[in-house]
């Protein structure tokens, strides 16, 4: 189980040329994928992304790549001639113009800009460049994995221990539950001998009690309820992509707890339901950072 935060930085030096990669992520509903590389290695892209997304399965998803390269095939050095020549032309209208003796040096004319161009060259299908790039992403993938795993197993501590206080007021809840139509009819019997005029009808108080019990009855809610929490504690420990599965099971529970809080006329009932849709919401907030 991993989180969808966590970051991871990768570096290489290989043939006068240096690598950075940095890759980090956040929490996102889908699997988005970034990358931001230098204009004279767009081609890789695809190649990054393929890579990436082989191990990274949700959340949005940023990578950097920095590189620099001291190779002399990596660049293009020319001479804008067109340029150098008007340059030239118009050194020399100076000179005779004002009668200036001095000579046109080389140091001169280098110096004005645009005369010398320098251009990168094209890095596609380049083996040197791609097994640099493929070092730096790999340990950056490795720091960035290991990083989403830690976040998710301290995830899974907390949101497991979540579960296990659930189902003690879940419990409590159980065997709340089917004390509340006895109360009932005790208190409906009570209150008809209250009034003596009125001679209480066993009968009546019986069908009344039984009409409020199916109307308060749990045990369907419960026990879904009891099944959704073992299920959740299952799939924590299962591998891969699992925040979707929990994030439905987040609904489901908050859906029975809704339910069995409507139905409650039990003022305990009521109270530990509160309890429930707290954890449930923590809980939520914890699955929405899951793979």
């Amino acid at each position: 189980m991993r989180s969808m935060t966590g970051y991871g930085r990768g570096e290489s030096n290989l043939n006068n040329r240096k690598f950075v990669v940095e890759i980090r992520s956040v929490n996102h509903r889908f699997n988005d994928i970034s990358v931001k590389l230098p204009r004279m290695m767009l081609s890789y892209e695809d190649i990054i992304k393929k890579t990436v997304s082989k191990q990274v399965f949700r959340g949005k998803t940023d990578v950097f790549v920095n590189f620099e390269s001291q190779a002399a095939e990596d660049y293009k050095i020319g001479l804008n001639s067109a340029l150098s020549d008007s340059y030239h032309s118009v050194l020399n209208e100076i000179k005779d113009r004002y009668g200036i003796e001095d000579k046109i040096s080389l140091t001169l004319l280098s110096r004005f800009p645009d005369v010398i161009t320098v251009e990168k060259a094209n890095l596609d299908e380049n083996t040197e460049v791609l097994e640099g790039l493929n070092e730096a992403l790999s340990q950056a993938l490795l720091g960035f994995l290991e990083m989403r795993t830690r976040e998710g197993e301290n995830l899974k501590v907390d949101i497991k221990e979540k579960l296990e206080g659930m189902k003690e007021t879940l419990a409590v809840i159980i065997e709340r539950a089917p004390l509340v139509a006895a109360e009932y009819r005790e208190k409906l019997r009570e209150r008809l001998s209250e009034l003596e005029e009125i001679q209480a009808d066993e009968s009546r108080i019986l069908t009344e009690a039984a009409v409020f019990a199916d109307k308060c009855c749990i045990d369907e809610e419960t026990t879904r309820l009891l099944s959704h929490l073992s299920q959740m504690s299952s799939i924590l420990d299962e591998d891969g992509s699992i925040g979707r599965k929990l994030d439905f099971l987040v609904q489901e529970m908050n859906r029975e707890s809704n339910t069995i809080a409507s139905k409650s006329n039990d003022l305990v009932i009521t109270n530990c339901t509160v309890e429930l849709k707290s954890e449930i919401e923590k809980i939520r907030e914890q699955v929405q950072n899951i793979e």
